[in-house]
């Protein structure tokens, strides 16, 4: 087998985490620097950058936008395991049964899950979507704890009382935060399953081959 180099093997999760760092630094600066202006209107003394990685506007900010898409890639996964759409690229077939449906075979190159069974291998049939679960929960919880402080945080500089976790919970802010989130990436992910049933990118494994009908799942 011909051998490649590390970069060549990972190139793809190598480029998206490095688009993914790059946004994130933006937005830690631009966070740092919008809540300094705001800071400066009402008075109050600068935020130094360190304090700023702490502070309930920027965890809010970050953890409202990976909860969205972990919550997106869980439901996605279950989702495609039983519902179709004709000719997507994103569906399986109508009719038959394909490899990711038939029931693992042990064998020496096997995960090791595989060959051990029982319970375990139970867990490996859905470590996919149990990951992005627990992926989804951690981030939702870490953002309302962020959207929290920083609700607070922005009610003592108005003078006024701060509030419970409980009591936030019910806030429509937090919902708001979250909701706006759920419905781009469910508009998103739509987007990909229909408009990949007419249109092509040659090359990209998202997409049908450029001469297959329309009405075909590959």
């Amino acid at each position: 087998m011909k051998k490649y180099s590390f970069l060549k093997r990972n190139s793809l999760s190598i480029v998206l985490l490095s688009f993914m760092l790059l946004c994130w630094a933006g937005q830690l600066f631009t966070g740092f620097n919008t809540v300094n202006e705001e800071l400066h209107e009402k008075g109050q003394p600068a935020m130094d950058l360190i304090a700023y990685l702490s502070s309930g506007h920027f965890i809010q900010a970050t953890f409202e936008n990976w909860e969205s898409e972990f919550l997106q890639m869980m439901l996605y996964i279950l989702l495609t395991v039983s519902l179709r759409q004709k000719g997507s690229s994103e569906s399986k077939s109508l009719e038959g049964v394909e490899d990711v449906d038939r029931d693992p075979i042990p064998h020496k190159n096997a995960p090791w899950p595989v060959k051990k069974g029982g319970i375990i291998l139970k867990l490996y049939e859905n470590s996919l979507s149990i990951a992005f679960g627990v992926l989804f929960i951690v981030s939702f919880i870490l953002h309302f704890y962020g959207s929290l402080k920083d609700f607070n945080a922005q009610q003592l500089m108005d003078e006024k009382s701060a509030v419970s976790w409980h009591t936030y919970l019910f806030n429509s802010r937090f919902w708001f935060e979250s909701l706006q989130n759920w419905q781009s990436e469910f508009l998103a992910v739509a987007s990909i399953v229909i408009l990949s049933i007419w249109l092509r990118q040659k090359g990209s494994p998202e997409s049908k081959p450029i001469d297959m009908p329309h009405d075909e799942n590959p």
